[in-house]
């Protein structure tokens, strides 16, 4: 397994800012961006699967993965590294696997968020890690996390609570 590089602590710390802007429009707080192999930003998203309006499809990774997708190649999405405020479920990793994503870095375990979520409603966790539904695919998929989950909890507290 890699060891995370200070680029990666950069770029996860920019998706945790952005989930801390997500909670603050009052949506849930997740994040995540696609960064290209010369670390530029080519795809930022921020959840937007709140009922009633949001559509419960629109979780961030899957968002960020599909503008990606949209704008690089396929040589220069296996390149490209998605980082994420909290571990991608078990939908956005099918969603990072089909875009070709080629390396994953989060913060917070799946684990840890039902920790902060319990049962709440809007956010039933889950238990299938990031790492599972890639390792069934035919296409290497690199994962380094969970990395800063105090950092990453943080946007988290009192959200959940009902």
């Amino acid at each position: 397994m890699s060891l995370p590089s200070p680029q990666d602590e950069h770029f996860l710390r920019h998706a945790i800012a952005l989930s801390r802007q997500v909670r603050d429009s009052g949506k849930h707080p997740f994040a995540a961006i696609v960064v290209d192999a010369d670390g530029n930003i080519v795809a930022e998203a921020g959840n937007d699967s709140l009922p009633p309006d949001g559509d419960p499809t629109r979780h961030a990774e899957l968002v960020a993965a599909a503008l990606a997708a949209r704008r690089l190649s396929p040589a220069a999405l296996a390149k490209a590294t998605l980082y994420s405020s909290a571990e991608p479920c078990a939908m956005c990793a099918g969603a990072i696997y089909w875009c070709g994503i080629g390396r994953v870095v989060y913060a917070l375990s799946e684990h840890a968020l039902l920790g902060l979520t319990g049962d709440h409603p809007e956010n039933p966790t889950f238990s299938l890690p990031c790492r599972e539904v890639f390792a069934r695919g035919q296409r290497r998929i690199e994962v380094i996390g969970p990395l800063m989950e105090d950092e990453a909890a943080a946007p988290h507290a009192g959200f959940w609570t009902l």
